[in-house]
């Protein structure tokens, strides 16, 4: 087993995404957090930059189906460096268009993120 190098954190969002999944659907993201928590480099097929944002996502395929979940590096912008990742929303990809209103709904949780923790 592999050392924990990175935590994940979720929102409340992301839980109930992933609790509506299928079990195997459950099985693959169980497998990528796996890999980033566990390894410094990890692959884009696994995790990529958001263009021109502060946001990542991790990438999950089960067949045809592309599930993404977008994700912050909380104490620093690189996602490599960082210690703490939190995990903010999910959804099936369908296409390149939908990532402007899953980001500006990232960045609403976030923003309810860092409000609650600064209570």
């Amino acid at each position: 087993m592999n050392a924990v190098i990175r935590e994940i954190l979720y929102t409340e969002e992301y839980k109930a995404y992933y609790n509506s999944l299928a079990a195997r659907v459950q099985t693959k993201y169980d497998y990528v957090e796996q890999i980033i928590r566990t390894q410094y480099i990890v692959s884009e097929k696994f995790i990529k930059h958001l263009g021109d944002t502060d946001f990542y996502e991790a990438r999950v395929s089960v067949g045809t189906n592309e599930y993404r979940t977008i994700l912050f590096a909380i104490e620093t912008r690189s996602f490599m460096e960082s210690k703490r990742v939190l995990f903010l929303n999910s959804f099936l990809k369908k296409d390149n268009k939908q990532y402007k209103k899953e980001i500006k709904t990232a960045e609403g949780i976030l923003a309810k993120y860092i409000k609650e923790e600064e209570q």
